[in-house]
């Protein structure tokens, strides 16, 4: 293991200890084709030798922009061994984002999955003065495959990839990954061999699976958090398999019945949902059953021995639930924001370990975790990776430090210098506190929280998440930045409340907006608001609420491709919801 200082050793440490036949495994046509990690290794060298001969030198930067499958990984070691630096980038943002990146990157190639993308980065090459070509890992008529870079290497010996790779040390800049940020450009964050290395040896404790285990990979893969566990799955020998897409996860966990995967809390909260709906949609004796196995989930604590009720539970409803998802689930590892408690407690008590933990792109990318060998606690983030130190500013905000910590953004000492403190401490940017017991708690973002015009300061997330406890309630965000009071923006669960309406026989209409406007359903929301509104402070108390006709998306600019929440666009975009709520400050 101490020989690992690479991240393009790592493969080579699971051929001498994890020889496996699935490797990686990705679908193609409906079918598995699996990779042996002999196959794997021999594709990624023939792919340094391709970049070689198309005379690729160390520092160049190559972008790649796909979705979650083998070929990302074997061309990923590919570009490492050859001393080139990887781009990922999110399929997601628009071609102006591509443009702005490729050019301050300075892209010479990029590979892309499909036509889709092909397009998209095709429609801003002419304003690329780098690009050069375009490849696909899709089998694209009149364009260029990626195997053409494999082809281009025939004639190139071993020997010049083993002289790139002697020459390639921990402390080089292995990627440069783009955070997509709340606000402004993105920058690029600069992480090294060292940082991502460091990072994946740390959670080998935290993660309860090893060479018998299969894992199922969904999370977009050109973030640094799935990419980096991806290396861990390799470092344990875990098989790893793709799912085809976000779309057919439910039937890719059927079929490969994985002991671990990551999961955002978005995902898990839909998973909820659809657990719950399915549970109660039947009515009868077999819905109060369900509800009865439910309602004893709020009180479970981590680690306690199943008294009778729980055993019964678990027989009737919770085992069911499990075999949908698999059977076999060891740990469902949760980050990039903060999960709710009581989806933690649930999908523990009904036997799916749920690890929520913390970091940034910035810290390659994991600060802490919970963990069964380290301790679990709800509503935490875990106790620190060895290695990794946190402390809490006098004003609450988080800092860190560790082999983990990037070297600073591209291009961009003066944003560095804003982060990176004198002594080496990365300012966050999150409000926190660490018990005594050494657990790490997530309070908010420091730049989220408001100030009303009474000058009583607010932070939203907390709230946020308290209100989206509710069945009824997808999506919330808290406004009331120099405002009187504060007012949320609701998005409601139609799902779930259409099922209740029929349940108790209302008519609200079957339109988001016929629903939106239906007084009982408004007076309904109300009732959770009143809730929530019990445990806060007079000032932070959510005064007025619009609901809003649909999901906050991605693709509509009002989230981040981690599901963050881009306030200023979502604000932009409901104008004429906060004028309600607000119409003497219209915007």
């Amino acid at each position: 293991m101490d020989k690992i200082t690479r991240l393009f050793d790592i493969p080579y440490y699971q051929l001498e200890k994890y020889p496996k036949a699935d490797c990686l495994s990705g679908k193609e046509k409906g079918v598995w084709k699996k990779y042996s990690i002999n196959e794997y290794l021999d594709l990624a060298n023939s792919f340094s030798k391709g970049l070689i001969a198309m005379g690729l030198q160390p520092g160049d930067k190559i972008a790649l922009i796909s979705n979650n499958r083998p070929e990302w990984n074997i061309a990923d070691i590919g570009i490492l061994q050859a001393g080139v630096i990887g781009v990922p980038v999110y399929p997601t943002i628009s071609g102006n984002d591509y443009k702005f990146i490729f050019n301050d990157a300075e892209v010479k190639i990029c590979l892309v999955s499909d036509e889709e993308l092909y397009n998209k980065v095709a429609s801003v090459k002419s304003e690329i003065p780098s690009l050069q070509e375009i490849y696909t890992f899709n089998q694209l008529e009149g364009k260029l495959h990626w195997t053409e870079i494999i082809k281009a290497g025939v004639a190139i010996p071993q020997e010049e990839v083993e002289k790139r790779k002697e020459q390639v040390k921990e402390d080089d800049l292995a990627t440069l990954i783009y955070t997509s940020g709340t606000t402004g450009l993105p920058k690029g964050v600069m992480l090294t061999h060292k940082n991502i290395v460091s990072n994946a040896k740390a959670c080998i404790e935290r993660l309860p699976c090893d060479e018998h285990s299969v894992s199922l990979s969904f999370l977009p893969v050109c973030h640094v958090y799935e990419r980096m566990l991806l290396y861990l799955y390799q470092l344990r020998g875990v098989s790893i398999y793709f799912a085809e897409s976000l779309e057919t996860i439910k039937d890719n966990i059927v079929e490969v019945r994985p002991h671990m995967f990551t999961a955002v809390p978005r995902l898990l909260e839909k998973v909820y949902d659809g657990i719950v709906s399915k549970g109660t949609e039947s009515g009868g004796i077999k819905a109060a059953i369900f509800r009865w196995a439910l309602k004893l989930t709020e009180t479970y604590e981590y680690g306690s021995k199943p008294n009778l009720s729980r055993k019964i539970a678990d027989k009737l409803v919770y085992s069911k639930i499990r075999e949908k998802l698999g059977g076999r689930i060891q740990a469902v590892a949760s980050g990039s924001a903060a999960l709710q408690p009581r989806l933690a407690r649930f999908f523990n008590a009904i036997g799916i370990p749920t690890f929520e933990g913390y970091g940034l792109t910035e810290t390659s990318p994991v600060v802490s975790v919970n963990a069964a060998s380290t301790g679990v606690k709800f509503g935490s983030v875990g106790k620190p990776l060895k290695g990794v130190s946190v402390k809490i500013a006098t004003d609450g905000e988080i800092l860190t430090k560790g082999p983990n910590l990037m070297i600073g953004y591209y291009k961009r000492d003066d944003l560095t210098a804003e982060v990176i403190d004198s002594e080496g401490w990365f300012h966050t940017g999150d409000i926190g506190e660490l018990d005594n017991e050494g657990f790490l708690r997530i309070t908010d973002r420091k730049k989220e929280i408001f100030k009303t015009s009474g000058g009583k300061y607010v932070a939203p997330q907390p709230i946020e998440n308290r209100l989206k406890e509710s069945m009824f309630i997808e999506q919330a965000m808290v406004i009331g930045e120099n405002q009187k009071f504060p007012a949320a923006l609701i998005v409601p669960s139609f799902t779930h409340i259409k099922s209740w309406a029929k349940n108790e026989g209302i008519t609200i209409g079957s339109t988001p907006e016929e629903i939106i406007t239906n007084k009982t359903v408004i007076s309904r929301i109300g009732e959770e608001i009143k809730s929530t509104n019990e445990n806060l402070g007079q000032w932070e108390q959510i005064k007025k609420f619009e609901l809003l006709p649909k999901e906050l998306t991605v693709e509509a600019g009002e989230l981040t491709p981690t599901l963050k929440l881009k306030r200023k666009a979502i604000l932009s975009n409901y104008k004429s919801y906060f004028n309600k709520i607000y119409p003497e400050q219209s915007i």
